[in-house]
């Protein structure tokens, strides 16, 4: 194999420059004080099309011969690569074809249509998707456009890397997610370049985690099945090209679960005010976990995407704010009778505790005859506010189990 060389990443940048955005690389005060270690955090949710994808996608299309471009373009996606893929293409005015799996995001699929792309859904995972995609390639002899296991592309997503360095000389590690591999491919062969002493280490999902297992084999493992919140990552086969740079130079794979990058994505939204889809969150949790450990050492983690399910952003809202006890759910079994419900809902309002929602329940068995089900959501303050509702409900002699 010819190994990528930062000539190829530094051509790519001064190719991609005028077109993305020079995203910020922002130091978390927040996250720093939690972990020991200085934490910056280089946002890609804020670059075009919500992620770092269109890097890797312009540089491809852009190196393509004028026949080819003519011919036209596919690609198979989970979200990401598809709407970079659509905006470069319309950029340099290529039409596109993009295969996405069936369960591919609602907002993913909208946006890369309004990218300009025809959006074709097919199969249940990305290795679905994209093996229909090289099928209709072939047929129609269009040109297809690797998610990662391409020379263009990693180049395309090292240029990442460049703008690291020049914002931070000093920098000491850079902590990466790894779907395919092709975005902390990228970023290691610029960084090793410009610093051969940085550490770089990459996360991946704890149920999408092709790239540990092959790396542990020595050999490329393809993953029987994928079990994550994190599309944006869920790759069941890393590419050879990915596999042999990540061998080579990579430092550490850890990996996190799915209830780990949700607590972080829930503190990258009320600590940073970022909007950040999962596998955009999972280097930071990586951090939290302490998975990554750097004491007093400056860290970058790479903030890769932003383009979230608003339902699962919902879902995590809620259940971020009752793992830190900003709402709770309460059960109660009482009397189904006038007033009952009063008298609860006045406990809550003398302690300003906001109502969220209230469902009544009569006809479950386990509800005694004359008695009613409630289930109410309401907001908090913490702890000490939960304990003395608990008090005051004891006081009302009713039966109530708090709900997780």
């Amino acid at each position: 194999m010819n190994m990528i060389t930062f000539d190829e990443i530094n051509q790519a940048y001064n190719i991609v420059k005028d077109v993305v955005k020079r995203t910020p690389l922002e130091k978390s005060r927040t996250f720093s004080n939690m972990i020991g270690s200085n934490v910056y955090l280089k946002l890609e949710n804020l670059q075009n099309t919500g992620s770092f994808k269109i890097r890797g996608a312009y540089n491809k299309i852009y190196s393509l011969s004028e026949d080819e471009k003519n011919r036209g373009i596919v690609c198979a996606s989970a979200g990401n690569h598809a709407q970079g893929v659509a905006n470069a293409a319309t950029l340099l005015g290529v039409k596109s074809t993009v295969y996405m799996p069936i369960f591919a995001p609602p907002t993913k699929i909208i946006a890369t249509r309004g990218y300009g792309a025809n959006v074709i859904l097919y199969g249940n995972t990305y290795d679905d998707a994209y093996i229909a995609a090289k099928k209709f390639a072939d047929e129609k002899n269009l040109v297809f456009i690797p998610a990662y296991n391409d020379e263009h592309v990693i180049a395309g997503q090292g240029t990442i890397g460049i703008e690291v360095f020049d914002e931070l000389k000093d920098v000491d590690v850079v902590v990466v997610p790894i779907g395919g591999g092709g975005l902390i491919s990228g970023i290691t062969i610029a960084l090793k370049h410009l610093k051969p002493d940085i550490k770089i280490i990459g996360v991946e999902a704890e149920g999408a985690q092709a790239m540990k297992t092959s790396i542990k084999k020595n050999r490329i493992v393809p993953l029987r099945s994928l079990s994550t919140i994190a599309d944006g990552i869920a790759v069941k086969t890393p590419g050879n090209l990915t596999f042999d740079i990540i061998k080579k130079y990579v430092d550490d794979i850890v990996t996190v679960n799915d209830d780990e990058i949700a607590r972080a994505l829930y503190m990258l939204l009320q600590r940073a005010k970022l909007v950040v889809e999962p596998s955009g969150a999972i280097s930071l949790a990586a951090l939290l976990t302490k998975k990554v450990i750097f004491p007093d050492k400056n860290i970058v983690t790479v903030v890769s995407g932003g383009n979230i399910n608003l339902s699962l952003l919902t879902q995590i809202i809620e259940q971020g704010m009752m793992y830190n006890n900003l709402l709770t759910r309460i059960s109660i079994i009482s009397p189904d009778k006038p007033k009952v419900l009063k008298d609860i809902l006045t406990i809550l309002a003398n302690l300003r505790s906001n109502v969220v929602s209230i469902t009544h329940d009569r006809c479950t068995a386990s509800v005694p005859v004359g008695h009613v089900k409630l289930i109410i959501s309401f907001q908090t303050l913490g702890l000490e506010q939960i304990d003395i509702i608990k008090k005051e409900l004891d006081k009302k002699e009713l039966k109530y189990e708090l709900l997780s």
